[in-house]
């Protein structure tokens, strides 16, 4: 009887060393699996030579109409030239939402770049009866390349006045918002009355933003990311565009001269993101527009945002690592 107890007892032993080892090696083989696969995304940044500390292009937009009144419109000949320009320039749009909550899903090699429009003006969108975009609105000629260039995302973000599109009817109001809301589009506050909130006391700067984020959650039940400040003018408590009553901005776009810092990099500042007026090498936009600022980041791009396909890894080269966000070590991604 004493044997058969010893014996179950050092089989108990042997047993639970069987289940320890076991255990010890599926701990090895699950390390190892981490490391391989942490190598072969490390490999796949690398081969792309991903870099998503760089800098991400925030084109303006205002109307695309036939006959331009001033530079900030754009023909529709012109839009489309901007768009086939991106394509082949290897861009892919996100929006303005996705740039400031860091969501930037595109594929590996590619560079994001969000295209806004400012002031809901109907030469941006305008619906058939049919309930599709006019022919030559901004929405339509967007539409008409990314289905010729499959990849080239559909994606813009239209910062929302109370001339809606030209509707001032509510129902035709949320008929346009919720198009562009279930089309994939992104809606941003630019204030009711598009006044220069520099000039304006806290009161009215909060009324300016808080009424018509307001009016837009009414509408279309959508609560905007972001804000573009009109004239990219900050009021004079910058805290103010971001934060008030019924509304709250992760991210606040000026109209300045140069290419936004990455989200993930220590120069973003989401109170004041800048943006590039797109228009063509004349000017001061010889140096600070849309092609000439385009052409600058061809021609230096290690300074360009470029995607390693990953929305779990912020992927870079080591020796940017000093430039990386504290949020986003966790993140990190270095080859």
């Amino acid at each position: 009887m004493g044997l058969v107890a010893v014996a179950a007892i050092v089989a108990g032993c042997g047993s639970q060393a069987d289940t320890a080892k076991q255990a010890a090696t599926a701990k090895a083989n699950a390390a190892l699996k981490l490391k391989q696969a942490r190598a072969a995304k490390v490999a796949a940044a690398a081969k792309v030579k991903a870099n998503e500390l760089g800098q991400i292009p925030v084109l303006m937009f205002h109307r695309i109409i036939p006959n331009p009144g001033t530079n900030d419109d754009r023909t529709p000949q012109q839009f489309r030239a901007d768009l086939e320009r991106l394509v082949k320039d290897g861009y892919v749009p996100i929006t303005a939402s996705e740039l400031v909550t860091g969501k930037i899903g595109i594929p590996a090699g590619k560079h994001p770049v969000v295209l806004t429009f400012d002031d809901s003006s109907p030469s941006q969108l305008t619906l058939t009866g049919t309930g599709e975009p006019a022919p030559d609105t901004a929405v339509a000629i967007l539409r008409e390349v990314a289905a010729k260039n499959p990849g080239f995302r559909p994606v813009a973000t239209f910062y929302v006045t109370r001339d809606m599109f030209g509707k001032s009817v509510p129902e035709e109001q949320a008929q346009m918002l919720l198009w562009l809301k279930n089309n994939g589009f992104d809606i941003g506050n630019h204030t009711r009355d598009h006044h220069d909130l520099r000039t304006r006391s806290e009161k009215e700067v909060s009324e300016q933003i808080g009424s018509i984020a307001k009016q837009i959650d009414d509408l279309s039940k959508i609560k905007p990311d972001s804000i573009a400040l009109p004239y990219g003018n900050q009021p004079r408590k910058k805290r103010l565009a971001a934060e008030g009553k019924n509304y709250h901005h992760a991210g606040v776009f000026l109209a300045g001269y140069t290419p936004a810092p990455s989200p993930f990099s220590k120069a973003f500042d989401p109170l004041g993101i800048p943006r590039i007026k797109a228009m063509e090498k004349k000017g001061d936009c010889a140096q600070f527009c849309s092609i000439a600022w385009l052409d600058w980041l061809k021609a230096n791009p290690d300074m360009r945002y470029t995607s390693d396909g990953d929305l779990s890894t912020v992927a870079y080269p080591k020796f940017k690592n000093p430039y990386l966000r504290p949020a986003f070590a966790k993140w990190n991604l270095q080859y």
